[in-house]
């Protein structure tokens, strides 16, 4: 073992439990707030948590996968840039936000109104993460992680039941100070006397525009699929559907995490070949784990398994099987779009459009022909296809440089 590897062992370890610990925040978040509110209270609180869902994940594309691409002596400036730009972004949102919860009034006015009002806050704490994975710093990011994981829960746990959305919505959004207020303190070293600049942000050909874009078609795409399968299929098989992926939860923080964190540990690598060889190797074993979790999910008694979805256990195991070889292809297709991402940025944007709009196809023709395991088969088909798709276009494509966030040429990381 070389003395760079340890470092990157718990660089890894570090970046995958940061990415843990926001995923269980999420989860405990939703947790608490339906067992806090009442019925009507907590769907004005989900409505709203959807709404913050969605804009974290146009504030990632845009701003986070972008500064995950940076390496070199300008990674502070650029980190800088980003939480400014993050700041006026949340603020311009919020104030959207506020309008909107003016005119819609009543509870679900008033937690679109507190949500206006905690967005800068709750943005600007995620966005730090990025930050510290493009200055090989994940171990901050999950102290700032796990003290805002700690805060949210000691915050809601102190709640009365019954409380209203809104005071919800203000008290999560609001428990993230602290953790702000420790990442930016342990962002300062690396952007002390580095000049924020928003502008490159703001001109086009920018390319968080195009993560933007895959962000929304594939966001966009999912949506669609479930709105599609609504229409034409019975609840029971999408409650199937949902049930079988939502016991995957844990195999998407793993995606999560090479997808966030990925890039720059693979800047460490010299060369397409050690980049694809490494990428490959983290694909197999994302694939064999995807592929193991399902077998051990399909293995779990009936009695287990009733207590892990209640009754809707009994259609949504028997979807196991198809569900299980969805995860391991989409271990290798992560894989494949994140080395692209790395080799040539521009490059993800085409296969991603297409083949998140092939597998709605594939969904909608599997239920039409086979019923609920029919979609679940099409839908791990369709991520087999993204997946050949991904890999072909690695095998094709020569690293490129990546735009800077001056709009002039970076190095890759690659290089």
């Amino acid at each position: 073992m070389t003395p760079r590897e340890p470092r990157r062992l718990v660089a890894v370890a570090a970046s995958v439990l940061d990415q843990a610990a926001s995923s269980l925040t999420n989860i405990l978040v939703l947790v608490l707030a339906a067992r806090l509110s009442s019925a009507d209270g907590f769907a004005a609180f989900s409505m709203v948590y959807v709404a913050f869902s969605v804009l974290l994940g146009v504030n990632m594309a845009y701003v986070g996968q972008t500064v995950v691409l940076e390496s070199g002596a300008g990674v502070g400036a650029v980190c800088r840039s980003a939480v400014a730009f993050t700041g006026l972004g949340s603020l311009t949102a919020g104030a959207l936000l506020a309008v909107a919860g003016l005119v819609l009034g009543g509870s679900s006015g008033g937690a679109f109104l507190a949500l206006g009002a905690v967005l800068p806050v709750a943005l600007g704490q995620d966005g730090l993460r990025y930050c510290f994975s493009a200055l090989r710093q994940p171990q901050r990011a999950l102290a700032a992680d796990v003290l805002r994981l700690a805060c949210v829960v000691a915050a809601l746990t102190t709640q009365p039941h019954g409380v209203s959305p809104a005071r919800l919505v203000l008290v999560w959004g609001l428990s993230a100070l602290p953790a702000l207020a420790l990442g930016l303190w342990l962002l300062r070293p690396f952007t002390a006397g580095a000049r924020a600049d928003v502008r490159p942000y703001l001109r086009r050909g920018h390319l968080g525009q195009r993560f933007l874009v895959e962000f929304a078609v594939g966001n966009g795409s999912s949506q669609l699929a479930v709105l599609g399968l609504g229409v034409i299929a019975t609840p029971l098989a999408v409650g199937a559907l949902r049930g079988a992926t939502t016991l995957f939860g844990p195999l998407n923080v793993l995606f999560n995490s090479a997808n966030a964190f990925g890039p720059p540990l693979l800047g460490r690598f010299r060369g397409k070949r050690r980049v694809v060889r490494a990428t490959l190797g983290l694909g197999g074993v994302l694939a064999v784990v995807g592929a193991g979790w399902g077998a051990v999910l399909y293995a779990l008694p009936d009695r287990l398994g009733r207590e892990l979805l209640g009754a809707t256990w009994g259609a949504a195991s028997a979807l196991l099987p198809a569900t299980g070889a969805q995860y391991a292809v989409m271990g290798l297709g992560t894989c494949a779009l994140l080395t692209l991402r790395v080799l040539s940025p521009k490059a993800t944007l085409s296969v991603q459009v297409v083949f998140s709009l092939l597998s709605v196809g594939f969904l909608l023709g599997g239920y039409a022909l086979w019923g609920a395991p029919g979609a679940a088969w099409g839908l791990a088909a369709g991520s087999a296809l993204k997946a050949l798709a991904a890999w072909y276009r690695v095998s094709r494509v020569e690293p490129q440089p990546r735009p800077a966030q001056d709009g002039t040429s970076a190095a890759t990381v690659a290089a």
